[in-house]
């Protein structure tokens, strides 16, 4: 860059004690969970190496997904997660694996779990960290972290819920930190390295 450019950006909001802790504890949580791909092939990251499906991929992915999904929650509201049945279908089916058809939002769930053909570890980090600098960008927007919504219909949801902006944040920092130790096993699992 030469001296007659001047790069201009949009100053970024100075945070609270309460943001910049929440976003520091989530920091950590994401950094234990990617740390657990380092050096890994994209064959290994795609390989599940317990009795589940799990994978360190999928783990990355499932919580890159939840991250965003539930970020949008804080902007949009309940309308941002869509848990319609197809027609005909009740809860009962799909949670005994018998519905006729799946609700595209189930299969999208499914497949945030593996690393699919043609997909790449790197894709997938980097996916990750532009929901991480989207969710940083949202809180520092945030004219409260008490905003709130009512949560979607959904049996999973208590009838009348509400989640504030920064119980989305606890519950997406849990999250991640449960998935942290998951990936730890996974790791583990496949070549017997620690990640921390």
């Amino acid at each position: 860059m030469t001296d007659d450019v001047t790069a201009t950006t949009t100053p970024r909001p100075a945070l609270d004690p309460e943001r910049t802790d929440l976003l520091a504890e989530l920091a950590t949580a994401r950094s234990a969970l990617t740390a657990t791909t380092r050096d890994l092939s994209d064959e290994q990251a795609g390989q599940s190496p317990t009795v589940s499906t799990l994978s360190l991929a999928g783990l990355i992915k499932h919580v890159a997904a939840v991250e965003e999904g539930w970020l949008r929650f804080v902007v949009e509201g309940p309308s941002a997660m869509n848990y319609d049945l197809p027609d005909g279908v009740t809860w009962a089916d799909l949670e005994s694996g018998t519905a006729r058809e799946f609700p595209q939002w189930a299969i999208d769930h499914e497949k945030n779990f593996r690393m699919l053909p043609g997909e790449t570890l790197a894709a997938i980090v980097e996916r990750y960290e532009q929901v991480a600098a989207r969710t940083e960008e949202v809180v520092a927007n945030l004219p409260d972290l008490s905003v709130a919504h009512p949560l979607p219909e959904a049996p999973w949801n208590e009838p009348g819920a509400v989640r504030s902006a920064r119980r989305v944040l606890m519950h997406v920092i849990a999250e991640t930190a449960q998935h942290a130790g998951h990936a730890d096993i996974l790791r583990e699992s496949l070549d017997g390295r620690k990640s921390t």
